[in-house]
């Protein structure tokens, strides 16, 4: 197999179609340009559920074949004999302009199981908030409540001839194919959005290792800079510090002109501080330009071989299809190995500033990473609505339901006011409870809980806010348990809580009577101290013993007090 193989423009059915001349067995795709990011929150999944229900007609075959939803498109893809490429790629043109609605409610729980092993980074909700790109950090809440009509509008809207790229590995085009689609508009790529109003930025969260994405020009030189990052980290972390077991990093083309750098090391909980000051020596060393020639040189040559194996060019058809879809000039094997024999340290050294520039870090809970230049990332809002106002029942914490929106105030622990507030215009999901719970989730990734049974709030209240919401954010969720009555979402909010609880009165009772019998023992300790030695039928070994016991049982009820006082309070 050629690797430099000609990549064949032509056409199938109206739909641009890529083909590279290969033996072996036929590969071929279909993609489409929508994903994750072009969805909003409350009806996050429809793309996905509408993958599941094109291929379910396909059932159980010899050969090979799968569909992936990725954030800004949607692949279908087969590997197999010439009569199966063709009928697999017509079936799911023909599954797409008639999706069998009757399986809609088996596929809504398949996606659910799916969805439940599923990690879903944090990294994108931080960067991009609640909305385009930072929805692969949510869960499909859309999938829940979708019906057949929201399903088919969205097929018809997006799954279009004119929204589609086929690619074809193979001796020829396979006879008999017919991709039947309806017409329709070529889609720009999703808008990219910010919830970082500085970088670069940090954030802390969970206990593993520690994270990084940077956004930078989607360049040949960025592309060899995360390997050599990889490269280093590796070196750093685990050969030479022993601190991490994987040290690892990606690049991935955003197909705007941008792309992402991601970085990851992962560490036990005792080596998370030497992880986070070595990954961050690491970068810093590559601030400072020593990037040693050598390390470009090995990883050039791993990516130029990989151009050059026998089925590079089949391997680069899907991207191409991206690509094109993208308005993107496509680049042959030729121009990628040119571009990477002309890149220097020095080009790579420019990517490493512009990286640190955009560069957004997870670090374990309880880390900071300020002490290296790093900008906590916002877990407030800057002000808070005004309206009515419910205080907690057994916390600080005051809920603010207003005309324009609802905040969640309380002090912090340095005893600053905070507040995180969610403007119902920019509301992107609102979770809703049988119970009258209800969760608003901002764009901006923030979330404020309404709890109606812990802030006593009215009906008439919580009718204003329902009224006030944007239909199309709501998710109507099943019935929670018990325990489950004010979750904790997985949101930047989720460390911005208001200030702790107050104590309860039965706890303020018991240290008022610890107190109180703590003092009576003092007094008759005291007592003893001072007019036990003069007791003429008192020994001095009985003396001393005495006035321990005393003593040590003031101890013994005092310092739960005094520690019952001193602890922070539970919230």
């Amino acid at each position: 197999m050629n690797p430099h193989a000609a990549v064949h423009h032509t056409r199938v059915d109206g739909i641009p179609t890529l083909f590279v001349q290969a033996a072996g067995p036929m590969r071929a795709g279909l993609v489409f340009r929508v994903g994750i990011a072009d969805e909003t929150l409350g009806r996050a999944g429809l793309t996905h559920l509408v993958e599941h229900l094109a291929l379910y007609r396909q059932g159980v075959a010899d050969y090979h074949y799968n569909g992936a939803t990725k954030a800004a498109f949607t692949h279908f893809h087969v590997e197999g004999a010439e009569h199966e490429i063709a009928a697999y790629l017509t079936g799911v043109c023909a599954s797409l302009t008639d999706l069998p609605m009757d399986r809609l409610e088996t596929e809504k729980e398949i996606l659910r199981t799916e969805e439940s092993r599923r990690d879903l980074g944090l990294l994108p909700l931080w960067r991009y908030g609640a909305q385009g790109y930072g929805l692969v950090s949510y869960p499909e809440w859309g999938v829940r409540n979708a019906n057949a009509q929201d399903v088919w509008q969205w097929a018809q809207s997006w799954f279009t001839a004119d929204n589609a790229v086929l690619w074809i590995a193979g001796e020829h085009i396979p006879a008999g194919l017919s991709l039947k689609l309806p017409a329709g508009d070529r889609r720009p790529m999703p808008s990219v959005t910010s919830a970082l109003p500085a970088t670069p930025a940090y954030f802390s969260d969970g206990t593993g290792g520690v994270l990084l994405d940077a956004v930078v020009a989607d360049t040949t030189a960025a592309w060899l800079y995360s390997a050599v990052l990889e490269r280093e980290l590796t070196r750093a972390l685990r050969q030479q510090g022993g601190y991490s077991y994987t040290a690892a990093s990606d690049f991935t083309s955003r197909r705007d002109g941008y792309a992402l750098v991601t970085a990851v090391a992962d560490s036990l909980p005792a080596k998370q501080d030497a992880v986070l000051g070595g990954f961050v020596d690491v970068l810093a060393g590559f601030q400072a330009g020593r990037i040693a020639q050598a390390d470009l040189d090995a990883v050039r040559g791993r990516v130029d071989g990989a151009l050059a194996a026998p089925d590079a060019a089949v391997r680069r058809l899907p991207g191409l299809a991206e690509d094109l879809l993208a308005g993107r000039p496509l680049r042959t094997a030729g121009e990628l190995s040119a571009e990477l024999s002309a890149v220097t340290p020095a080009d790579l050294h420019r990517v490493a500033v512009e990286a640190a520039g955009t560069a957004l870090l997870q670090v374990p809970g309880g880390h900071r990473a300020d002490w290296a230049g790093y900008t906590p990332a916002p877990v407030d809002s800057p002000y808070a609505v005004t309206g009515r106002r419910f205080a907690a029942r057994d916390s600080d914490t005051v809920l603010v339901v207003g005309a324009d929106g609802v905040s969640l105030t309380g002090r912090a622990t340095d005893a600053s006011e905070r507040a995180v507030t969610v403007h119902y215009r920019a509301c992107a999901a609102v979770l809703s409870w049988p119970d009258g719970g209800r969760r608003l989730v901002g764009t901006d990734g923030l979330t404020v809980e309404v709890e109606p049974g812990l802030y006593g709030i009215d009906a008439h209240t919580m009718a204003a806010l329902d009224a006030a919401v944007p239909p199309q954010a709501v998710v109507h969720l099943p019935r929670r348990q018990p325990q489950a009555a004010a979750p904790r979402p997985r949101t930047a909010a989720a460390t911005s809580g208001p200030a702790p609880a107050r104590r309860t009165w039965g706890q303020r009772i018991g240290i008022f009577l610890l107190l109180s019998l703590a003092a009576l023992l003092a007094f008759v300790a005291l007592a003893w101290t001072v007019g036990g030695a003069g007791d003429p039928e008192t020994g001095a070994g009985e003396y001393a013993i005495l006035t321990c016991v005393l003593w040590a049982a003031v101890a013994g009820v005092g310092w739960p007090a005094v520690s019952m006082l001193r602890r922070p309070r539970k919230g």
